[in-house]
């Protein structure tokens, strides 16, 4: 089995079904905390995505997508997080 195989064959549907899961906790979360985590985490899979498909089709462009989106995602939860700190302040 070479690595293109381990990568097609284990790697994408291992992701794939990691995303259904952390969908739906985006859709359950109780608190508006989990939904956030949940979303972080579904960006973070996606890089992941992106990340394997780049290898298997041998396009590094697809790289600099990926660096794109954690560094979204990052400023995303950087954000959510100055927000919870301003809410409890004025609570």
């Amino acid at each position: 089995m070479s690595i293109s195989d381990y990568l097609y064959y284990i790697i994408l549907p291992t992701l794939a079904i990691s995303i259904l899961i952390i969908f739906v906790r985006f859709l359950i979360g109780p608190k508006l905390s989990d939904r956030v985590v949940a979303l972080d985490l579904l960006l973070t899979t996606g890089i992941g995505i992106i990340a394997v498909y780049s290898i298997l089709s041998d396009q590094p462009a697809f790289l600099d997508i990926a660096m794109i989106m954690a560094l979204i995602a990052f400023l995303g939860t950087v954000a959510f997080a100055y927000y919870l700190e301003k809410r409890e302040k004025n609570d």
